[in-house]
């Protein structure tokens, strides 16, 4: 009888830190987001901070037919955005579009994915920030 209680004490003082750990770790699809999805109004307010960084994820060609004031341009889908993303300062905040919202989501994604945690992505893309009238530069 003492020999059985010996091996369950034993087996739960082996196996409870471990179970514990377990229940602490949360799957990574419940993990919270770092980016917070804007719209033009709460982006123009961001913008007006001049510490934060508009970063414009869209193509060169598209930066140049008319982009937001003060812009920088890394194209999500060139080949050197991991390269040249990885010189930005992580502790800064970053105002991140595109045109319509799909590579700004995705461009977030690769940023958080590289230890950027202040992204605030523009919803609507630049086709909102249009829309709701706010300016463009060329």
């Amino acid at each position: 009888m003492k020999a059985e209680m010996l091996f369950v004490l034993s087996a739960f003082l082996i196996t409870a830190p471990l179970a514990v750990e377990a229940a602490d770790a949360k799957p990574a699809a419940e993990k919270k987001s770092v980016v917070k999805r804007v719209d033009a109004e709460e982006f123009d307010k961001l913008r007006a901070d001049k510490k934060n960084i508009i970063l414009d994820v869209r193509t060169e060609a598209e930066f140049k037919a008319g982009h937001i004031p003060g812009a920088t341009n890394i194209d999500v889908n060139g080949p050197d955005f991991a390269e040249k993303v990885a010189k930005l300062d992580k502790s800064k905040t970053y105002l991140v579009h595109c045109a319509a919202g799909r590579r700004s989501a995705n461009a977030c994604g690769k940023l958080e994915g590289m230890g950027f945690t202040r992204l605030f992505d523009l919803a609507p893309g630049f086709k909102g920030w249009e829309k709701a009238g706010k300016p463009v530069e060329k």
